[in-house]
């Protein structure tokens, strides 16, 4: 991807602001969940947009520290998790959602919905980040799932359909398809010039912003598990790098030579290298996540 170098990039921003003035002009902003969104998508930005400033002050692709972007990051997400657990108007709006029996909920208690929402919300974030690695890979499948979020929470905030489906009612839920049809849209507009090739990257800006958005109207319309199988190919392409991160740490320590699960990590990486041009791989983590969603 070395021709590639030069491509600017933090378009992310232009997804973001996009996001942010669609939602204020046409929302209620008496809703809180409108609010909870518009802090996530600000503060996860913000992460993204020191990392990608970094990284072009530095000329390297190393940018603000691991540890500091998950210390940021764990920040917002547990505001978010304390927030929506005590301004809950139900039981059901912090229980677990087991999918595909009627009615299996799991009680969470504060501990346990704390700690479910960090790891959606940060997961999301950072799956997203790691899947940006090709032109266009991300964004669509990020444009899908939200869409299909904005079903669940349009149907979530219906007293009427919410009770025919069988999902939880969640008060005020429905005010988030505006959010959703924006990020949709936004995401939709960027893809025109971020297909291949790339006239313009969205950086970790646009990448953390969007993952946590994704993570956080899950955990609010209680489809956590749901996001799990709908973004498969974000979740494969983050264990992909534990995996490799892990085998190669154990290997190296116990024979003194690293060895490799995959020939490249991100998973995208490794079918590049089996001999799949660039834009094979993207349309077929396209049609998966289709599939999936």
């Amino acid at each position: 991807h070395i021709e590639k170098m030069g491509t600017p990039t933090m378009g992310g921003g232009l997804i973001l602001i996009s996001i942010l003035i669609s939602t204020l002009l046409w929302s209620d902003l008496s809703n809180k969940y409108i609010w909870v969104m518009v802090f996530v998508t600000t503060a996860f930005g913000f992460i993204g947009l020191v990392d990608d400033y970094s990284k072009i002050k530095q000329k390297n692709s190393d940018g603000m520290s691991a540890l500091t972007k998950y210390f940021l990051q764990s920040i917002a997400a547990i505001g978010v998790a304390v927030y929506l657990f005590f301004n809950a108007n139900s039981l059901q709006e912090t229980s677990l959602l087991i999918p595909f029996f009627k009615d299996l909920s799991i009680p969470m208690g504060f501990i346990g919905f704390t700690v479910l929402t960090y790891l959606v919300v940060v997961g999301s974030s950072n799956a997203v980040n790691l899947t940006d690695g090709l032109d266009g890979l991300a964004i669509m499948p990020a444009v899908m799932i939200i869409s299909a979020l904005g079903i669940f929470a349009y149907l979530g905030g219906n007293v009427i359909f919410s009770d025919y489906l069988d999902i939880p009612y969640i008060n005020g839920a429905g005010e988030l398809v505006i959010y959703c049809a924006a990020l949709a849209g936004a995401g939709l507009g960027f893809l025109w010039f971020n297909a291949y090739p790339a006239e313009v990257f969205m950086g970790d800006l646009g990448s953390l912003s969007i993952g946590a958005a994704m993570g956080t109207i899950a955990v609010i319309v209680r489809q956590e598990i749901i996001l799990l199988i709908m973004a498969g190919v974000f979740v494969i392409e983050t264990v992909s790098v534990m995996l490799q991160v892990s085998y190669f740490r154990y290997t190296k320590k116990k024979y003194g030579k690293g060895k490799r699960i995959f020939l490249m990590a991100p998973l995208h990486h490794h079918f590049e290298k089996k001999g799949w041009k660039e834009t094979q791989v993207v349309v077929r983590f396209w049609i998966i996540t289709m599939m999936l969603v």
